[in-house]
């Protein structure tokens, strides 16, 4: 039996205002991992470095870095000997998620007692784990941090860990035999998300995004669609090239100076004239204001339908 703990639903990491703020500010909205070269198109070398120094972000490879929960679920794990488990794990494989947790969510096997004293400071949980289901004694294998992402979180979160684990090659095929074979509670969800996951999905932000677009009925948006007519006008994060309807999620990445607004206002001009509706949506809407989102794009789905197909109700 394999010695582990896991987590609970995931909270907002707090971002104090010191040193490496823009760095961590950028990590956490990058889902917690990020390449450097990322980290450079948000802040600056400076930045990154002094963060770097200060302990506020942390080497998880090369030219790859994390928030020092990554570290912290390894070093719980070992005092407790638990294994680092779900979304935590999921960071250790350095996959980007939607919620970074506030404690190190681990998993211990069934029948070990653990005073509530120790494991104030983590999300303990128990499962039963085979040997195969643990890397190293300490960490949930791909495929089970998969599985139990997929089972265990919120939709939302369980696709950005999806997509991230297939953008950082995970094979597409496993990921859907992890769906065919899951049983138990969740496994509904574990194939639903399987089957929808997306490589093409650039970052957390836009999965979240597609998750609410996927819960609308007659809106089917595809990621990274280059649209030419005939000439190339671009490449927005997610397109449904029936309703010709452009959804773009407008990240820390885009908000440079004049002549990136120049840019994003000739581009998204083009979109217009050329008969696509744009529409754009902040992190922190998509983040904390699903609701909000769904029903914009409920009533983009109905008007484009009307303008479409006159008479014919909404798919």
């Amino acid at each position: 039996m394999a010695r582990c703990v896991a987590g609970g639903h995931a909270r907002p990491v707090d971002v104090d205002v010191d040193v490496g703020v823009g760095v961590v500010a950028a990590l956490v909205e990058l889902g917690g991992v990020a390449s450097r070269g990322q980290l450079l198109t948000a802040t600056s070398r400076g930045e990154v470095d002094r963060a770097l120094a200060a302990g506020d972000v942390v080497v998880l490879g090369r030219g790859r870095y994390a928030l020092p929960s990554v570290d912290e679920a390894r070093a719980a794990a070992h005092r407790l000997s638990a294994c680092v488990s779900r979304i935590s794990a999921a960071l250790h494989w350095g996959w980007a998620v939607k919620t970074v947790p506030a404690k190190p969510v681990l998993t211990v096997p069934r029948g070990r007692r653990i005073r509530p004293s120790r494991a104030r400071d983590v999300e303990l949980h128990v499962a039963t784990l085979g040997i195969d289901d643990v890397v190293d004694g300490i960490v949930t294998s791909k495929e089970r941090t998969l599985l139990d992402c997929l089972r265990w979180e919120p939709r939302d979160s369980a696709l950005t860990v999806a997509d991230s684990a297939l953008r950082d090659g995970f094979s597409r095929a496993r990921l859907l035999a992890i769906g065919r074979d899951a049983q138990g509670p969740g496994s509904p969800q574990v194939r639903a998300v399987a089957a929808v996951a997306d490589a093409r999905a650039a970052n957390p932000f836009e999965s979240v995004l597609r998750d609410i677009a996927l819960q609308v009925p007659g809106l089917a948006v595809v990621p990274q669609v280059s649209i030419r007519e005939p000439d190339f006008l671009g490449r927005p994060d997610l397109v449904d090239e029936r309703l010709r309807i452009i959804l773009e999620a407008d990240s820390f990445e885009w908000h440079g100076g004049r002549g990136d607004l120049a840019r994003d206002a000739r581009r998204y001009n083009r979109f217009v004239v050329a008969g696509w509706t744009v529409l754009r949506f902040s992190w922190e809407d998509v983040m904390f204001r699903p609701d909000e989102v769904r029903a914009i794009l409920a009533a983009a789905v109905l008007g484009r339908t009307e303008v479409r197909c006159p008479g014919c109700p909404a798919a």
